[in-house]
């Protein structure tokens, strides 16, 4: 592909900082949040809604409250791990802060309140994937030091009363974080498109994916059928992705310069931009609905829930020392720091505390639908996450 090409002073400086820090981006984002009970049966326990899967479900940026410039103190009030002398991540991601699961106190199934269930459960881990929600007796895999998550589960299904079991996984197995850097290495050094060579690599893992998938949905009534629950006592929910990046159109920085990389930390081609959001977000989406349907679970689709309030989009604005932090202006997803230097780069690419706060008033609104649907989330422009609504689609 053709543009016009960064200055080489400009690029040396940057693409230093760009490329240490892509080399460590983590892929997408297993424990619990809350205190175990003794065991009961499904019908005497505290009632539940349960997380499983990685980053996108677990809490991965959690942290931030939408992205500022500044990089001292309090971010300009972006940094809730800020204790006022230091940064301390656990106040946000508790004891998963020091293994790297990230589930943060923000978390979609920590944000689903007001739906009357007693408990909200969070075992998602920030790079899962499929095998990590296996049961070990099923050949699953432990990680970051974490069982597999449906061995957790079969705890929890133990001395909770589940009602709900939300499942985000498949976006590692298809190597979400991969296509990331390599589109952003493709926009910082090599100024050529992305989408042309992901494409097929997608494809080619995508009936794989989703069959493990379909397995992972498997695994979750194994557990729960074990733990004595009836199949109607109990509803799965699978969940697709949001896009972190906006449409090339709607990116408020020029496509050429470093104003996408150094300011707002959103380095991609319009095009690969484009592919992203209009085409692989919704490949993937569709083919989870086909899954959900297969295995007769609901579905929520949340392609569209952070539409307006991307990294960069022109209705979303950078957080300054004269622009508040704000859930209807700030941005609802994490940046690349091209700096290196606010927090770790797993967590870039990922609803940010606003955008998980959305993304749990989802799930509430979902779970307090009638039972067995399929729904899409939105956002409502100019407002804050008390906005979202869902819709039920045909």
């Amino acid at each position: 592909m053709s543009g016009t090409a960064p200055t080489r002073r400009a690029g040396a400086r940057i693409r230093r900082r760009l490329l240490t820090a892509l080399t460590s981006v983590a892929v997408l984002g297993a424990g619990l949040v809350a205190a175990e009970p003794a065991a009961a049966s499904p019908s005497n326990g505290p009632t539940a809604i349960v997380s499983l899967g990685d980053s996108y479900i677990s809490g991965e940026a959690g942290r931030w409250r939408g992205n500022s410039l500044t990089n001292s103190g309090g971010r300009d009030g972006t940094d809730r791990a800020w204790t006022g002398s230091a940064y301390d991540p656990a106040l946000v991601y508790g004891a998963t802060a020091a293994n790297g699961c990230h589930r943060s106190d923000s978390a979609e199934v920590s944000s689903a309140t007001g739906t009357g269930v007693q408990a909200l459960v969070n075992l998602a881990c920030s790079g899962a994937t499929t095998a990590n929600v296996f049961r070990s007796a099923s050949g699953g895999q432990s990680y970051k030091g974490e069982t597999p998550q449906a061995d957790r589960l079969a705890s929890v299904a133990a001395a909770y009363d589940v009602k709900a079991v939300a499942l985000s996984v498949g976006g590692n197995d298809l190597g979400f974080a991969a296509i990331i850097e390599k589109c952003a290495k493709d926009y910082i050094v090599w100024y050529s498109y992305c989408h042309d060579d992901q494409q097929p690599v997608v494809d080619a893992k995508m009936n794989t994916v989703m069959n493990d998938v379909a397995r992972s949905i498997d695994e979750v009534r194994a557990v729960m059928s074990a733990a004595g629950y009836g199949a109607g006592s109990y509803r799965i929910i699978l969940q697709s992705y949001p896009s972190p990046i906006p449409r090339g159109g709607e990116n408020r920085y020029a496509e050429s310069g470093w104003s996408r990389v150094n300011t707002g930390g959103c380095p991609f081609w319009n095009k690969d931009s484009d592919w992203a959001r209009d085409s692989l977000v919704p490949q993937i989406a569709n083919r989870l609905r086909q899954v959900a349907t297969a295995k007769g679970v609901e579905f929520l689709d949340l392609r569209d829930m952070l539409q307006g309030r991307e990294v960069c989009a022109t209705a979303s604005k950078l957080v300054s020392s004269t622009q508040p932090t704000s859930a209807t202006t700030s941005e609802w997803a994490r940046w690349i720091d091209s700096t290196g230097t606010q927090g770790p780069v797993q967590e870039s690419m990922h609803p940010n505390y606003y955008g998980q706060l959305g993304q749990g008033r989802c799930l509430a609104l979902v779970y307090t639908a009638a039972p067995g649907g399929h729904h899409t989330c939105r956002n409502t422009p100019g407002t804050g996450t008390t906005g979202m609504y869902v819709m039920a689609l045909p």
